[in-house]
């Protein structure tokens, strides 16, 4: 993968359970994982309706560097835009496995 490509800036965010401390109930929300520079590739007409076709509701993929830990639970912002992408998966690099990672997400569901 080309360095020039990864120009936007994403934050990985996972889900979390806090309790509030005044009313002791739980509260859902999304706490920071890991900021990095990312590719946002969104789906062109052809891929939106073969994914349509197998009953899914991915819109795009993100390119980033390989980083451990992330799993289909997790959410990306953009955050430059506000932009919520749902993560679908977590696709290894097709030839090493140990450079960069594919995150295919649909987005405009949910807020994660």
């Amino acid at each position: 993968m080309q360095t020039g490509k990864l120009r936007h800036r994403i934050r990985i965010e996972q889900n979390t359970t806090s309790q509030d401390p005044q009313t002791g109930a739980m509260i859902d929300g999304w706490a920071e994982f890991a900021t990095v520079w990312a590719e946002i590739v969104p789906a062109s007409g052809r891929e939106f309706i073969a994914a349509s076709a197998s009953q899914s509701a991915v819109s795009g993929r993100i390119k980033i560097r390989k980083l451990d830990g992330i799993n289909a639970s997790m959410r990306a912002v953009n955050v430059r835009t506000g932009a919520v992408y749902n993560i679908e998966a977590v696709l290894p690099d097709p030839v090493s496995g140990e450079h960069w990672m594919t995150l295919p997400f649909s987005t405009g569901v949910n807020d994660g």
